[in-house]
């Protein structure tokens, strides 16, 4: 593939195409405090194609061509191997860190969108709940999915999401997030101590796009993944709260 047709992957006027989108949305997550220092990313998958933010990069600043995008399924997406490429930047960029750990957000929920991010509310919960996970009820938790991608969970219903310890490296993070995505089938996400958090999204319509590199339909998958993070961020900093004034977080009936 030349260069030029490598270069088309990520080239388009269309501001839902996943070049442009995920530029616009690390902006967005930069302005909330989730991305500073050039932590955090984002991947979004369209059919057999998936396109990742660069790692070490002011995601901020990001621009369409520092994109890389892979192929999907590939199996060389595990820690510490090489991977193969569709397109990748002329500057000298490095994809995600994240990059296995995307994987498994495709693999076992089936995502068209995974986040992460470094966001101090997540850290805070994964400090205050010592446990293997963060339990809710009641706030808000009607917009996460079972799973991250089944049904609405109800204004009765628990949330739990599963709590990993870090590692000094991020893709060794990724057994660890398997096995928690196992042991839990319906956390919608995944958090990581003194760290961060994992979160995907997932539409029934993600495997649509059409051969017109102008126009994709990128379904809502980023949309699901986006939302769901914004309110499990509202949860995590109102448990916060709630814990330090000595309110319990799940109100059993």
């Amino acid at each position: 593939m030349s260069s030029d047709e490598a270069d088309a992957f990520v080239t388009s006027t269309d501001p839902l195409h996943p070049a442009n989108l995920i530029p616009e949305l690390c902006g967005g997550f930069y302005r909330l405090g989730w991305v500073t220092g050039t932590g955090g990313g984002i991947c979004i998958r369209v059919g057999d194609k998936v396109y990742i933010a660069p790692s070490g990069v002011q995601k901020e600043r990001i621009e369409p061509s520092h994109i890389f995008v892979l192929p999907y399924p590939q199996s060389t997406s595990s820690p510490h191997t090489d991977r193969i490429f569709l397109r990748r930047p002329k500057l000298n960029l490095k994809e995600s860190a994240c990059t296995p750990l995307f994987w498994n957000a495709f693999d076992k929920r089936n995502a068209g969108s995974c986040i992460h991010t470094h966001s101090q509310n997540a850290v805070m919960a994964t400090l205050l709940w010592e446990g293997d996970f963060f339990e809710i009820s009641h706030q808000m938790i009607k917009g996460i999915r079972i799973g991250g991608n089944g049904p609405a969970m109800s204004y009765l219903d628990t949330l739990r999401v599963p709590i990993i310890p870090n590692t000094p490296f991020e893709e060794d993070l990724t057994e660890s997030m398997a096995a928690a995505m196992d042991k839990y089938p319906e956390a919608a996400a995944i958090l990581v101590r003194r760290h961060g958090i994992y979160v995907w999204g997932v539409s029934h319509d993600h495997d649509s796009f059409t051969s017109n590199i102008d126009v994709y339909l990128t379904g809502d998958d980023w949309q699901k993944a986006k939302t769901q993070t914004e309110c499990l961020d509202y949860l995590f900093e109102i448990g916060v709260k709630m814990k330090l004034a000595g309110i319990p977080t799940v109100l059993n009936n």
